[in-house]
């Protein structure tokens, strides 16, 4: 079945348009709707050298998979295409952008939406508060909790808690909420990525697991209670394992998905293995949200230099989850 994906290319002075029309230079297996500037799409297809025909999306029509160079599109105006300048006056439409994607998965006009990177200090600066799309998909879809987690091949790495300052974390590390994140991460696994019984390794948030206490006791007081309280029958969770030594063969070959304490626990690792070829998946949404895994590469927009391989990614993670959500 032809899955329709909406895709919102980001700060328009980046990266994102194009490696979103780098990408439908070949034919599709999918719809991919552009939820874009049509004037920004032209000019930079122009600028690369890049065939491109634009399409009017309407989702009354049958889905239907984009030809070579093709891309159907829902316009927003942007104020500004110019490549690598930073312009505060486009924050609104990368907003609306957004916003546009996320309306239409929950109205079923699309099965999932991919993301290109935005530039969160140019948003602020235009007197927008925003910390970045997880927390803004979170607040548009009005849900207690949302998950990261970056998949790669061979390697899903889900985060308890996410942009902390480090001296912040030990204090997040809390019961509640780490069966919070413990739930939606099992449930996902089962609805968007078809595994029965998810094996999911869990790190410990000291050096060794905290050494049976000798180096902190958030292993023992926390993390080891929470395990036990989920339904072996739902999930098989290893651990609290130290991250050291969690993130070899031994481990991984038979694990789903790791869960780290901290940003840079897990994601420094799975960066390594996959970088490039990763994508940010939220969890804990009503709709499916994949995005890339870099940001927006002012220096090389309209350079012809950006790699595809993370968008395409992201897109393929988008039309599986689509497939197998149920």
């Amino acid at each position: 079945m032809i899955k329709r994906i909406a895709i919102t290319p980001g700060e328009p002075a980046g990266i994102g348009p194009d490696l979103l029309l780098a990408h439908i230079q070949h034919a599709q297996h999918q719809q991919l709707i552009a939820i874009a500037c049509p004037e920004l799409l032209k000019a930079r297809a122009n600028t690369l050298g890049l065939p491109l025909t634009l399409t009017p999306f309407d989702p009354n029509t049958h889905a239907a998979a984009n030809q070579a160079g093709q891309l159907f599109y829902l316009p927003h105006n942007c104020h500004s295409s110019e490549p690598g300048v930073l312009h505060k006056e486009n924050a609104p439409y990368v907003l609306a952008c957004l916003d546009s994607a996320i309306d239409g998965c929950r109205q079923g006009h699309f099965d999932a939406m991919v993301t290109g990177p935005v530039h969160k200090g140019i948003i602020n600066d235009a007197g927008i508060p925003f910390s970045g799309h997880t927390e803004y998909l979170q607040t548009r879809c009005a849900v207690d909790k949302v998950v990261m987690m970056l998949a790669t091949d061979g390697l899903r790495v889900a985060l308890a808690t996410t942009h902390l300052p480090l001296k912040d974390v030990a204090q997040a590390i809390q019961a509640e909420s780490l069966t919070q994140v413990l739930n939606i991460l099992i449930h996902d696994l089962k609805n968007d990525f078809g595994i029965t019984r998810p094996r999911i390794l869990v790190c410990g948030l000291n050096p060794h697991a905290g050494e049976g206490g000798h180096m902190g006791r958030e292993e023992i007081d926390i993390i080891e209670p929470v395990m036990e309280s989920i339904d072996a029958n739902d999930a098989e969770l290893v651990g609290p394992l130290p991250a050291d030594t969690l993130f070899t063969p031994k481990y991984l070959d038979k694990a789903d998905a790791v869960l780290a304490m901290y940003h840079d626990q897990g994601l420094p690792v799975l960066k390594f293995k996959g970088f490039g070829r990763a994508a940010n998946i939220t969890l804990g949404l009503p709709i499916i949200r994949t995005s890339v895994d870099h940001g927006t590469a002012l220096d090389l927009a309209a350079s012809g230099q950006a790699d595809i391989g993370s968008l395409a990614t992201a897109i393929d993670y988008a039309c599986q989850m689509s497939q197998a959500r149920v």
